[in-house]
């Protein structure tokens, strides 16, 4: 008698915000799943694109460990920071890990203060036990120092008699920096990092034009400096500058985060003899297709002809999402159900779980 192959389900499902983690949605959707196919074979890998909690999911996609180091935070106040270290010695570093904006109060915001000094400490910190290779998620910083306070922790930390010079043909000659960041905007100008992300963290109209200024002077004498200007090029605009500093003084390259994921966790081979792929986020929209995380999760599953479902507590531009190739678009939860109970944890588990459990019955 002819046997059937189980079924194949990959998650790959970013945080719903202000709710689930990625691992907890994909938790409550393997449960669906399980649940409608026994027998199914469920693989998950937790999502990130180079924002908030990139660390956590890349070192879970890679089995790598988690490390802590003492660090300051955007106001130089003492932390304990987190950076992960793959298994072929590839550290991983959140900005948002030492100069996070949620590390702040909101009326402790002014990017004229904040500095990105942490991030610094933490590189050195990894360069101190042996790390050459890097990856850096540019997501969630309270700063617009252009990578400033950055540098100075670097000198500071390995070249404390010397300057950037210094550090950058000691320490720091043999290390390599990717960049996972989505964010395409220069460091100046009016889609520069303190015009397009200086007010959300505090910065006024003047403070704008204060921050820009004096990310433009940097820039000038970089450019004298080194001989060549990383100023305009897509992402420097990332994490207040931060993304400058590092390609500018570090000869970092950006790559989108999620797709740097997708090959840290050799995402294809995950994909071979999948029946489907499911993706998430906690809204969806035509805002999704502008390279979110979703919308990589597609990308890379029409190379092998994967269908892909989203699923997103909350669906608007349904047409435009199935249109772009989702084969579902769902939304988890009930008509009519208050935010703010879509919003409770357990409800969004049980929501999520009977939305899958519903979809896996038609495989």
């Amino acid at each position: 008698m002819a046997t059937t192959e189980p079924k194949k389900v990959v998650l790959a499902i970013d945080s719903l915000k202000g709710c689930l983690s990625s691992a907890e949605a994909e938790a409550a959707a393997a449960q669906g799943i399980a649940e409608a196919l026994p027998g199914a074979i469920v693989l998950t890998m937790p999502a990130s694109d180079g924002g908030e909690g990139m660390v956590g999911a890349f070192v879970a996609a890679t089995k790598g460990r988690l490390l802590t180091a003492r660090a300051h935070d955007a106001l130089m106040r003492p932390i304990d920071a987190t950076y992960g270290l793959m298994p072929d010695g590839t550290a991983v570093v959140e900005v948002a890990e030492a100069c996070g904006l949620a590390r702040l109060a909101p009326d402790e915001r002014n990017p004229l203060r904040a500095t990105s000094y942490g991030v610094g400490e933490l590189l050195a910190e990894a360069v101190g036990q042996g790390c050459h290779r890097f990856v850096v998620g540019l997501g969630g910083s309270a700063t617009s120092d252009a990578g400033l306070g950055m540098l100075r922790a670097l000198v500071d930390r390995l070249a404390p008699q010397g300057t950037l010079d210094d550090a950058l043909s000691g320490p720091l000659a043999h290390c390599s920096f990717t960049l996972a960041c989505d964010v395409t905007n220069p460091l100046c100008g009016p889609q520069g990092a303190a015009a397009v992300f200086g007010p959300q963290k505090g910065a006024t109209p003047a403070m704008v034009r204060q921050l820009d200024e004096r990310a433009r002077r940097f820039a000038q004498i970089a450019a004298r400096h080194y001989g060549h200007d990383c100023s305009t090029l897509p992402g420097a605009g990332a994490a207040g500058g931060l993304g400058y500093a590092f390609m500018q003084c570090l000869g970092a390259k950006a790559q989108m985060g999620a797709d740097l994921l997708f090959r840290l966790a050799h995402f294809d081979e995950m994909l071979r003899g999948a029946t489907v792929v499911v993706t998430g986020e906690g809204c969806a929209d035509r805002q999704t297709l502008m390279g979110k995380f979703p919308q990589r999760v597609l990308h890379a599953c029409r190379q092998q002809g994967v269908p892909v479902w989203l699923v997103a507590g909350h669906v608007a531009d349904a047409d435009d999402l199935r249109s772009a190739g989702f084969a579902q678009v769902v939304g988890i939860n009930p008509p009519g159900q208050p935010l703010a109970e879509s919003l409770r944890p357990d409800v969004a588990r049980a929501n999520l779980t009977a939305t899958l459990r519903r979809l896996a019955q038609r495989l």
